[in-house]
């Protein structure tokens, strides 16, 4: 089966394909075979290649599919990579994203766009499919690309909300930003290795460089730079929470299997730079460390069911970012794997409750839907317990676990990331309490409208499933040394090493982490079910950092200080510099021509005919002469 590799990443481009050329002329039944059936194919072939790839000796498996270009001293064959990290990014994109696909049957039916809406999630899906699959840089920057445009076209989906198209291009700008720098870090490989086949750069670079070599060090930044884009880590992380101007099918997809986990591949995957460079991996961590505090906070703020959400994802990205910092390359892998299956669970159920609610998206409009919508309520308690990583039941807490642990025992750990993974710990705790409690709980403020059918039940049974279950692939090693995933990814992933005398203190890392957990569900609890008016006197009595964490630490503000506002002002004063006046006199000058040969068009005969006699006799004039 492996063979069949190339229909993986192939089936969803022709259902977008077919959808593009076809979809408004086809029933809307049809559409939602093309469209769902294409995304499935793939997660079914996929499903086999897994089975055919664990039995096989082969740690790497390349399919060459054609030769694309050769330019420049630059030849780039389109090429399908796969290894233990390509196979789970796939097994996730493909099957998370044809669960996200069967809600968004019932979830849509009613839109107008139905078919332009499954023809871009298909492209998503592929664009996703072709960046993890990648054999070489160069397809890896057109899928990363290709996520980015897929992107700006669902999150503006209603585009004729102003509100929509702005999100849409603020996360394409912004993400403009650090795909920039890592354009530039893909100019600088290949101006140093002749090459940007990702096996050859990673061969070489251990030979060419040596351990904090100064240009490794600036790749990796760049590398970075472009990472901290797509996934929403600091500082370019304020596109995300407007990101949820889209459908919320599109933001599971967004958030939980696709766009906002290529910078956490993009840097697994080019582990080996990174290890050369100490400076940018620590780098790494401190920006994930600082994300996921940051972002906690601000979503415990929130009144918009859908950001926090969104917050919780720059958040939980920031863990694996930091677990990537401190050389837990597996274990970051692992949370992705368990982040996807507990965060598109949440965002389904909340696309469910604010239909549920008419498009009510403020908590605290909502309330006493526990009893109203039972099965919802369930599944988003399931989701939120393993967001909140409850001990021991839920997969969220061996994942995230693993981050906590790793980043106190780990050779590149330290005190900062230990405190930084508990701290965001405890906060998501409280803000994941807030949400049920504020959502599920209390008295009920809105009624009840659209109820869900099975097309969004059973992708909800599906996720809340994986994310009780899915942490058992991974068990910590104090529960008998299983560990399937590590085991999966040493081929790939180097693995990380404990300092000396740590390992017996595994378990009490473990009982902090859970205490901490529980902790801060307490803490939720007190403030929003049982003393309810407290969180509103600690709000009233905090008015500027309640406002602050709020605004998101203020860096919409920021960057329209620094860099929009500027930019409006010189394109103001720059609109009429010299260069301007050029054009405008070639644009003068083009109009008065027009308007003089316009004036010899009278209409009137005789001056028609005198025309052309003036002219035969200067033409016969200049033949005598000449």
């Amino acid at each position: 089966m492996i063979s069949f590799l190339w229909l993986v990443p192939l089936f969803p481009f022709v259902g977008s394909f077919l959808l593009i050329v076809a979809g408004r002329s086809l029933p809307k039944k049809m559409v939602a075979w093309i469209g769902t059936g294409s995304v499935g194919a793939a997660a079914l072939i996929v499903m086999a290649i897994g089975v055919e790839f664990m039995l096989s000796p082969a740690d790497i498996y390349v399919q060459p599919v054609w030769h694309w270009f050769n330019a420049g001293g630059l030849t780039t064959d389109f090429a399908l990579h796969l290894d233990a990290l390509s196979m789970i990014f796939i097994f996730v994109i493909t099957f998370v994203g044809f669960l996200i696909h069967v809600f968004s049957v019932e979830f849509m039916a009613g839109d107008d766009g139905f078919a332009r809406y499954f023809a871009y999630l298909n492209l998503f899906v592929c664009s996703m499919l072709l960046l993890v699959l990648a054999d070489n840089l160069v397809m890896l920057y057109l899928g990363w690309e290709g996520v980015g445009l897929c992107s700006y076209l669902l999150i503006g989906f209603w585009y004729k909300e102003k509100q929509n198209g702005y999100a849409a291009r603020k996360a394409f700008i912004i993400t403009r930003v650090g795909d920039t720098a890592m354009a530039i870090g893909l100019f600088l490989l290949f101006s140093i290795f002749n090459t940007l086949n990702i096996q050859e750069i990673a061969s070489e670079a251990t030979q060419t460089w040596t351990n904090g070599a100064q240009m490794a060090v600036i790749v990796a930044l760049l590398l970075l730079g472009g990472a901290v884009g797509k996934s929403a880590q600091l500082p370019l992380q304020n596109w995300l929470p407007d990101a949820m101007a889209g459908p919320s099918p599109v933001s599971a997809l967004i958030h939980a299997a696709t766009m906002v986990t290529a910078g956490v591949y993009l840097i697994a995957r080019m582990h080996v730079i990174f290890e050369l460079a100490p400076v940018a991996r620590m780098a790494v961590g401190v920006v994930g460390a600082v994300t996921l505090l940051l972002a906690g906070c601000s979503a415990l703020t929130q009144f918009d069911l859908k950001r926090v959400l969104a917050y919780s994802t720059i958040s939980q990205i920031g863990y694996m970012f930091l677990a990537l910092g401190a050389g837990a390359w597996y274990a970051a892998v692992f949370h992705f794997m368990i982040h996807a299956f507990f965060k598109a669970l949440l965002f389904l159920a909340a696309g469910v409750v604010i239909e549920a609610q008419h498009h009510e998206h403020n908590m605290f409009r909502m309330g006493g839907l526990k009893d109203k919508l039972p099965f919802v309520y369930w599944t988003f308690l399931i989701g939120s317990a393993s967001l909140a990583a409850l001990p021991l039941v839920t997969a969220g807490f061996y994942s995230k676990d693993q981050i906590v642990w790793l980043s106190f025992a780990g050779e590149h750990g330290n005190s900062l990331f230990f405190t930084a993974a508990l701290l965001g710990a405890f906060l998501t705790s409280i803000y994941t309490a807030r949400m049920v409690i504020l959502t599920f709980h209390g008295e009920s403020k809105t009624p009840v409208g659209r109820r869900p059918g099975m097309h969004m039940t059973v992708p909800l049974g599906i996720l809340a499933l994986l994310s009780i279950a899915g942490g058992f692939i991974e068990l910590p090693h104090t529960f008998g040394h299983i560990t399937l995933l590590s085991d999966f990814l040493a081929p790939v992933l180097p693995s990380t090493l404990l300092r000396n005398g740590v390992e017996s203190s595994e378990w009490i890392v473990q009982v902090i982490a859970g205490v901490v957990a529980l902790s801060g569900v307490y803490v939720g609890y007190v403030l929003y079910l049982a003393r309810p008016g407290l969180h509103e006197r600690i709000r009233l009595q905090l008015p500027a950092v309640h406002q602050l964490w709020y605004a998101g630490w203020g860096f919409d503000v920021l960057y329209e200080t620094l860099f929009v506002k500027p930019f409006v002002w010189l394109a103001t004063v720059n609109r009429n510099d010299i260069i301007d006046k050029v054009y405008e006199g070639l644009a003068s000058l083009s109009i008065a021509l027009h308007r003089t040969f316009a004036a010899s068009q009278s209409g009137v005969m005789r001056w028609y005919v005198l025309g052309i006699v003036f002219g035969a006799i200067v033409i016969i004039t200049l033949g005598l002469l000449i």
